[in-house]
């Protein structure tokens, strides 16, 4: 029995690794260009052209979002810098070695019109993206599907260079494993997984802390997006808003936030492909660590306690929904606060159930920087209800979309945006494609 629970355990901090990586700004358009830097490492020219087609998910996460070291929002540039500048072999950081010269090459790229990006109609993948670049001699396309770094095809002047790629050979648990580990895991059992996991096994979930912490002080030392941060901390300085506890999270958390949409060069630790879920995992956790002055184990356990939940979850609807996935990663860092101040596990159910009884269908309507408000929402959100646990008080089974039982409220809150708010989702997109055509 102890080599099979081993063996879970394994599963499980293997889905941690996968999930919650560094990320380089936001990931929709990395994903397209990691796939234009791909391409392009099959050139022997000069760019004469770069052609994309992207899922519509894909094009609504990356219309409002700020390219990092570029100063410009979209998914042209995106794909133009990575076909100039990116290295194919960084992942979500494809674009951490750009230079001055290369932003403004890429830039004149825009401008001379050879730069297309479309959205591919009757597109079955979430996430898509595929991006042709040409030299005028050669071209190569790269298709990537499914998740934001998975290279699926690679064509080179007609012929097929790659085909449905996997690298289950490369990781110590195959994806199957992984998605059968978490669809027949509980909260409880990983409750019991982070309080009795060995430190030096989790311990590497630290670096979430020192990442998100160095965007977080990015965003209060600098202006970037809508700066709610800064904004916060001013309110602050003039009396208008508490010096307290819950104001630490919401500003700290909204300024990393608030970095990472307005282009900040440096990267996030991600959450299940999102920059912003892996700041409203990390963030909330860190300020009441720190002002809990818990040991360097507690906090390594509080965090894999949150982005656990936060896959968790996030693994029971689409990759990319109508439902703003920072207010689920938000549960998670409810749960991880509520464990760090009792340690028990009802608080953390309690903290999850109040959570979706609050804040349940905020929609997500794109990437932008308006996204650090709904991070500073759903951070302010977590405290309330770890507050709420901590006084033994709860939304109830009797309320709403919540059950008696965490474990299913997760899978009707999941549902929700697995089917009915697919609708929803198709009205979001009609709405922002309208909007793009209306701005010319």
């Amino acid at each position: 029995m102890k080599e099979q629970l081993s063996s879970y355990w394994k599963i499980l901090i293997e889905a941690v690794k996968q999930q919650v990586k560094p990320a380089l700004g936001c990931t929709e358009p990395i994903s397209l260009a990691l796939a234009a830097a791909t391409a392009a490492r099959y050139l022997q020219h000069n760019i004469t052209r770069i052609s994309a087609e992207v899922s519509p998910n894909l094009m609504k996460n990356g219309m409002g979002v700020t390219v990092p070291g570029t100063g410009m929002v979209g998914l042209s540039i995106a794909a133009s810098l990575g076909a100039v500048a990116g290295d194919s072999e960084a992942g979500l950081e494809v674009l951490k070695n750009a230079t001055p010269e290369q932003v403004e090459l890429s830039k004149n790229l825009l401008n001379s019109g050879i730069v297309c990006v479309s959205i591919k109609k009757a597109c079955q993948e979430v996430l898509y993206s595929e991006v042709t670049v040409e030299d005028g001699e050669n071209s190569a396309t790269v298709i990537i599907a499914g998740d934001h770094t998975n290279i699926v095809k690679i064509i080179h002047n007609g012929q097929v260079v790659l085909d449905k790629l996997s690298s289950q050979s490369e990781q110590t648990a195959s994806p199957c494993q992984i998605k059968q580990a978490l669809t027949n895991t509980n909260t409880r059992e990983i409750y019991q997984f982070i309080t009795q996991a060995p430190v030096e096994e989790i311990s590497f979930i630290l670096q979430s802390a020192q990442l998100n912490d160095a965007l977080s002080k990015e965003g209060l030392n600098n202006t970037y997006g809508l700066h709610i941060g800064q904004t916060l901390q001013r309110q602050q300085q003039r009396g208008l808003l508490a010096k307290d506890l819950l104001s630490e999270i919401m500003i700290r958390t909204s300024a990393a936030s608030d970095a990472r949409m307005g282009g900040a060069v440096l990267p996030a630790m991600s959450n299940s492909g999102s920059g912003n879920q892996g700041i409203a995992a990390t963030m909330p956790v860190v300020v009441v660590a720190e002002y809990l002055q818990v040991s360097e184990e507690k906090m390594a356990r509080a965090l894999m306690l949150s982005h656990l939940l936060a896959i968790y979850i996030h693994h029971k609807f689409p990759a990319l929904s109508a439902l703003c996935a920072a207010t689920t990663a938000s549960m998670g860092a409810a749960g991880a606060i509520a464990w760090l101040m009792e340690e028990r596990y009802e608080p953390m159910a309690m903290a999850i159930s109040s959570m979706i009884g609050d804040i349940s269908g905020v929609i997500c309507d794109g990437a932008s920087n308006s996204c650090a408000m709904k991070v500073s929402t759903g951070a302010s959100a977590a405290y309330k209800a770890v507050l709420m646990a901590l006084d033994d008080t709860c939304v109830t089974g009797n309320d709403g979309i919540v059950t008696h039982d965490v474990d299913m409220t997760i899978e009707n809150l999941c549902a929700l945006a697995s089917r009915a708010m697919q609708h929803t989702d198709v009205q979001i997109i009609e709405i922002m494609e309208y909007k793009a055509v209306a701005n010319g």
